[in-house]
This record gives structure tokens, sequence and C-alpha cells, in this order.
């Protein structure tokens, strides 16, 4: 396929966990440049609002799937669906995920389940079924949103932490694969990220909360938007999130460790009052 006839086919995005967070700002993004839209989230009737909105506002075609994530049949069901319709995609954004707080002892083994579910094997199964047909093109781009604290282990939070650092090493690994295929894989990582969430659960009392020093989704996405575009393979938004990442590398473990210890209790003292299992996008 020429790149002159490339550049004539109106390219389709799918876009998981797009019903609200850092999801639905990508997909926002994606609709403001002209990509066609697959939209992928288990919450029904946010998802179909946006589906409509999105096609009356810019034009585009968008089709959304209403799909539970934590199912393990869920990556082919959506593959079938599209096959199905011949809806082709070129982009997939990997966006989809949660985490929860508390010690690992305590904490419950149902969601835990669920979480390496959705934050890991969906995401390397969809990666799988879709990365087949871009090689195929010679065409195509992955955008997998881990976290800073992919970077580092996170006691109250150890199988999100870990959860997260999966998904920076299996992308910049696939990454290196890649190279001259004309596909890309790009691994967003962002600090805690401003939404409805921190209200709901009482987050709102953490300082950097309350001092306004956290970025917004619309932030978040628009630089990773940016950094997928580029073909940029790790992108850390924000400074202060890219000099932790780096300070890592020379700091004891056992030290760090501690640190990120300390820092979850504070938080986690906050989300006592409220729900201790949160989407992704909002941390």
């Amino acid at each position: 396929m020429t790149q002159s006839y490339q550049a004539q086919i109106k390219r389709t995005a799918l876009v998981t966990g797009a019903a609200s967070g850092i999801g639905y700002e990508l997909a926002c993004i994606f609709a403001l440049n002209g990509y066609n839209l697959v939209l992928v989230d288990r919450l029904e009737q946010n998802l179909l609002q946006i589906a409509d909105k999105f096609s009356e506002k810019y034009g585009i075609s968008i089709k959304a799937i209403t799909k539970d994530l934590s199912k393990s049949t869920a990556p082919e069901e959506i593959l079938n669906e599209l096959q199905l319709e011949s809806i082709h995609i070129d982009i997939l954004v990997n966006n989809a995920g949660f985490g929860n707080y508390g010690l690992f002892s305590e904490t419950d083994l149902a969601t835990e389940l669920e979480m390496l579910q959705v934050n890991m094997v969906c995401l390397t199964h969809l990666t799988k079924l879709f990365l087949r047909y871009m090689v195929k093109e010679g065409y195509g781009k992955i955008l997998n949103v881990s976290s800073a604290a992919a970077f580092q282990p996170g006691p109250l939070m150890a199988v999100y932490f870990a959860t997260k650092a999966y998904i920076l090493s299996f992308s910049e690994a696939i990454a290196n694969e890649l190279e001259g295929t004309g596909v890309s894989v790009t691994v967003l990582c962002p600090g805690a990220t401003k939404t409805a969430f921190h209200q709901q659960t009482g987050v709102a009392g953490v300082e950097a909360v309350k001092d306004n020093k956290m970025m917004d989704a619309a932030t978040v996405a628009k630089i990773g938007y940016s950094g997928l575009m580029e073909n940029k393979t790790v992108v850390i938004p924000g400074l202060k999130n890219k000099l932790l990442a780096e300070s890592v590398r020379f700091t004891p473990r056992k030290l760090v460790t501690k640190i990120v210890r300390s820092m979850q209790e504070v938080k986690d003292k906050n989300l006592k009052r409220g729900v201790k299992r949160f989407a992704q996008g909002d941390a």
C-alpha cells in the first residue's frame, strides 16, 4: 500500500476505558483530528451518550462496544464483532484499567484477579490480536497507558504497581521488536491525574489535590497523543514525574519502597471514607 493511498484512508482508533478519564479525553482528541472511533467500556449508558455526541459533533463514524474487560473472552469478542462489520483498526489505545488500596494480606483476591486480567492480560491479548494485522499492513500505532507507578514497587497498592511495571516493560520490548515494520508502540506513564474520583473518595483532602498540583486528564491525554504521533516509546507527562522516574534508578530499592509506602499511607487515610477501587486515569 503506497503512502499516498494511505493518506486518503480515514483512520480508525480503538480506545478502551473510553467512558471517562484519560480514555475519554484521548477519544476526544482522536475525534477532533478526524479519526473514526471504536469506543470500548463496561458503562453502556455513558458510552452510548459519548458515541452520539461525537458522531453529531465531529461527523465521524463511531462504534460503541459495551464489554467487561475482566472477562477472558472479551478481546476475541471485540475482534470478531469488528471483523463482522469490516472495521479495520489502525490505532489501538489500551487505556482500561483499575487499582485498589490496602495491605495485600487483607485486600480482596477476586478484585485483584480482575485487575490482573484487565490491566495486563486483556492489554496483552488485544495487542496480540490487532498487532498481527498492523504488521501485515505495514502501518499501525499502539498506545498502552501505564503509570508513573511503573518505576517502583508500591506498598499498599502492590498488585496495581506491579501491573503498571509489566505494561512498561512489555511495551518497551515490543517497541524494539517492531522497529522497521511501520508499527510503533508508545507507553504513557502519567503521575496522579485529577478526575472526579478524587472528590468521590475523599482524596480531595490530599495536599497535592488541594494545592492543584495534579495534571488533569485532558492535559495527560494531549501529551500522550503527541507522543504517540511522534512515535516516542516512553512518554512521562510532567517534569516532576520525569525526574522522579529517573531518580529511582540511582536510589536503593529498599529506600524507594519505604518512601512510596509513606506516601501511600497518607493517601490511604483519605481513601478510608470512600471506595478503594479506582478506574484507569484516576491515579
